[in-house]
C-alpha cells in the first residue's frame, strides 16, 4: 500500500534507520532517501536496504511527500526553518522527538503540514546498525495534534504509523510531556542515578536484578541530556514525587515497620502486574 511518492528521513540513525526500513518492507514509499551528518551512516543505511538515495546535504529532500525529522530534539529546533526553504509546500512534516510541548510549538510555525509523533518504540543501542523493520511492530505510537493541525494530515499519519504495525493515540503535546515524564524519561534518570549509586567494586557481585533494572542506561547520555532538558518543569514534579515513595520506604526501614514496608510493596508490586 504505498502512501507517498518519496519520504525522507532526516537523521538516519536507530528509529530513522528503523523507520526507513520497515517503509521500505511495506512499500508505503514509491523511494526514501535519508539524511545523516556522518557519511558512513549514509553508506550503511543504503547498504542495508533502508534507503534509496542519502546525502549529508538537506537539499535531497526538496520532492518529498514526507520529511520525518528522527534527531535530538536541539537539532530538530535548529534545522527546521532551513528545511521549511526546502521543501514543498504540501509536504507532510513529522517528528519522532521524545518530548513535544516545545517541538511542537516551534515546529507548527514553521510548516503548514506538520504533525509530531512520538512511537514508543527503540533501545538503548544506537545508529543504523542496530536498526531494525520490525521495532514499531505492536507499539504505541502517540500523536500530538493542535488546532491548527490538518485533519488531513492527522489522518494520514494515523494511517502510515498504524501501517508500519503500530497502534496510535492522540494525546495533546502538554498531557504528552506530563504522561511521558513518569513513564520514560523518570526511569531513565532512575535508572542512571542507580547505577551511579552501586560501588564499582560490587558490579561483579551482580545479578540479572541490576542489569535488568538499569538496561537502559546504557543509552546515549547526550541525547537524554537533552531529553530531560526539554522536559525538566514535568521532570522535576515526576522526580519529587519518586524521592517522596523513596522517602516512605527508608522511613519504614528505619522503624522497621514491616507493615508498612509490605504495603508499599504490595502496592509496587499491584501497578506492575497490570503492566504486563
Amino acid at each position: 500500500m504505498k502512501l507517498f511518492k518519496q519520504v525522507a528521513i532526516v537523521g538516519t540513525g536507530l528509529v530513522g534507520g528503523s523507520l526507513a526500513l520497515a517503509i521500505k518492507k511495506k512499500r508505503l514509499a514509491g523511494e526514501v532517501v535519508g539524511v545523516s551528518r556522518h557519511r558512513r551512516s549514509i553508506w550503511l543505511a543504503k547498504k542495508r536496504g533502508a534507503i534509496d538515495r542519502g546525502s549529508q546535504e538537506l537539499d535531497i529532500i526538496k520532492d518529498a511527500d514526507l520529511v520525518v525529522l528522527s534527531m535530538p530534539v536541539g537539532a530538530i529546533m535548529e534545522l527546521s526553518p532551513k528545511i521549511a526553504r526546502i521543501i514543498k509546500k504540501d509536504c507532510l512534516v513529522t517528528d519522532v522527538g521524545s518530548t513535544k510541548a516545545a517541538i511542537v510549538a516551534r515546529l507548527e510555525k514553521c510548516f503548514k503540514n506538520y504533525l509530531g509523533s512520538h512511537p514508543l518504540a527503540g533501545s538503548e543501542k544506537r545508529g543504523i546498525a542496530n536498526a531494525g523493520a520490525g521495532l514499531f511492530k505492536d507499539s504505541l505510537c502517540i500523536l500530538t495534534p493542535t488546532g491548527k493541525t490538518p485533519k488531513r494530515v492527522l489522518r494520514k499519519m494515523e494511517l502510515f504509523w498504524q501501517a508500519l504495525g503500530a497502534k496510535t493515540s492522540v494525546i495533546d503535546p502538554a498531557a504528552h510531556d506530563k504522561a511521558l515524564s513518569f513513564t520514560s524519561h523518570l526511569p531513565h534518570v532512575a535508572a542512571f542515578s542507580l547505577i551511579d549509586t552501586v560501588p564499582s567494586g560490587f558490579a561483579k557481585l551482580s545479578s540479572t536484578g541490576l542489569r535488568d533494572t538499569t538496561r537502559i542506561a546504557a543509552s546515549d547520555s547526550e541525547l537524554w541530556s537533552e531529553i530531560f532538558l526539554s522536559n525538566a518543569g514535568a521532570l522535576i514534579r515526576a522526580i519529587d514525587g519518586y524521592i517522596k515513595n523513596l522517602r516512605r520506604t527508608r522511613s519504614a526501614l528505619k522503624s522497621r515497620d514491616k507493615r508498612a514496608l509490605t504495603r508499599i510493596l504490595a502496592r509496587a508490586k499491584e501497578k506492575r502486574t497490570r503492566l504486563l
